[in-house]
């Protein structure tokens, strides 16, 4: 999801994207750690994502 996409959302649910993509991830860690992964670059990407909706997040409760 790009930044652009994520600044469309509301607060609320920017909110369900990141327990969403934190679930995701958590999944991903315990299928790495079990050996079940191929593409583990894709670890990086979900927590870059998951610090991105928290930041545009952050910036919209300030301007409100």
């Amino acid at each position: 999801m790009t930044s652009k996409e994520i600044r469309e959302l509301s607060p609320g649910e920017i909110g369900a994207k990141i327990l969403e993509t934190r679930g995701q991830l958590l999944h991903l860690r315990l299928r790495k750690h079990s050996g079940q992964v191929e593409k583990t670059h894709e670890v990086r990407a979900l927590r870059k994502s998951i610090a991105r909706q928290e930041t545009i997040l952050k910036e919209k409760s300030k301007s409100a």
